[in-house]
Parts: structure tokens; C-alpha cells; sequence
């Protein structure tokens, strides 16, 4: 289904839809404030290793990322850390970032690989953050691409459906998609580290 979502005033019944979906183990295409997602409810598992094996990927080494509501939503899945990277995270979300972070008990153990670590997202788009507060989930989340090898991202929602609506169950249609994907922090020990430069622009230099 290519489901149309005002990207300013998302509909609440097109959101419930959406979340109920999710609830029962769907898998969606959404859009960010990068590049477009593939996600599905983290609490999930068959969802999940739906997930997973169109990456062809097992769990334990899947880089998914959570897409959470706010940064009150994060600490749930995320042990505590100093309050450098708070101020940090407090510039930079909502935004194009992930945040690498220490993970705690509540992220799906199928998902534990040997770091014990979680990539984090609150993106600067109505419609994901208005999903997820539905959903009362996280997304498990992936950027969708083209060609893995290029990182081609694809922008256009109608040429997303056409190309993977046998893969999912909702292609949302929210606008045209970026093709730059978020930056990536990791702040897994207490000074962060850059690990990818991609949209989102730092407020600070880094150490």
C-alpha cells in the first residue's frame, strides 16, 4: 500500500493505521529527515528477522537503528551517560544524527551483539516522530537503499514503492526523501567520537 501523509499535519487515522500495522508485525518504508527508512516495531521479533533477512543479515550483527520520540525516550534504551553528551544530544536532537550508546536491558536480545551497543535516532520529521509516539515503540530501523555497494538512496516515494512494496506492507508517501544519510556519534565511552559525517552539522568540534 502507498499510504499518502501530509509531512506538516500528519493524519491521525493514517498514523493509527500505520501504528496498528506495525503492532502486528508489519513492516513499513517511511521518511526521515535524511534518507528514506525501512523499519518495524522493536518489540517484534518476527518483525525483526522479516527485517533482517530482506537485509540478509542475521540479528546479533544487524546496525539497526532505533528510531525514538524524544530524548526522555532514549534513556529507556540507553544507560546513563555524562553530561557532555546530554548537552550534546540536547543541540543535535531533534536532528540528522545517530548516537551510538551504551544499551540497556530493554532493547531485544536478539539484537545483542558483543558490543552491548544501540544506534539511536530522533529525527527532525513530524511523520516518524508522530508514528513512533502512536506506536509507543520505538521503529527498528534501516536506511533504505538502492545499491548497498554505491549508497545509492532512493527520493522519489512513488519509484519506492514500485521498486519494494512486495517487501513491505505500507510505503509511505511523505515527500521527497534526501540522499545524504545522518551523522554518526559514538558515545559509547565519555569522550564522543565521530564516526560518520553525513547530514547533520555538529554544533561543536569534536575533541
Amino acid at each position: 500500500m502507498l499510504l499518502n501523509i501530509h509531512p506538516d499535519n500528519p493524519d491521525p487515522r493514517k498514523l493509527k493505521q500505520v501504528a496498528e500495522c506495525l503492532l502486528d508485525g508489519g513492516l513499513i518504508i517511511y521518511p526521515t529527515d535524511t534518507v528514506y527508512g525501512m523499519g518495524c516495531d522493536f518489540s517484534n521479533n518476527s518483525a525483526i528477522e522479516k527485517l533482517c533477512r530482506i537485509k540478509g543479515i542475521k540479528p546479533n550483527k544487524a546496525n539497526f537503528s532505533f528510531i525514538c520520540s524524544d530524548l526522555s525516550h532514549i534513556s529507556e534504551y540507553a544507560k546513563p551517560f555524562g553530561t557532555n553528551i546530554y548537552k550534546l544530544m540536547r543541540k543535535c536532537l531533534p536532528g540528522a544524527f545517530t548516537f551510538i550508546l551504551n544499551a540497556t536491558s530493554k532493547v531485544p536480545k536478539m539484537l545483542n551483539n558483543n558490543r552491548k551497543t544501540v544506534g539511536i535516532r530522533v529525527p527532525d520529521n513530524n511523520i516518524a516522530l508522530q508514528i513512533v509516539s502512536t506506536l509507543g515503540n520505538p521503529i527498528i530501523s534501516t536506511s533504505l537503499k538502492l545499491n548497498d555497494e554505491i549508497n545509492e538512496y532512493p527520493t522519489d516515494p512513488e519509484l519506492i514503492y514500485e521498486e519494494f512494496h512486495k517487501l513491505v506492507d505500507i510505503v509511505i508517501d511523505g515527500g521527497a526523501g534526501n540522499t545524504e544519510p545522518s551523522t554518526i556519534i559514538d558515545c559509547t565511552e565519555s569522550n564522543p567520537q565521530l564516526v560518520r559525517q553525513g547530514a547533520g552539522e555538529l554544533p561543536f568540534e569534536l575533541e
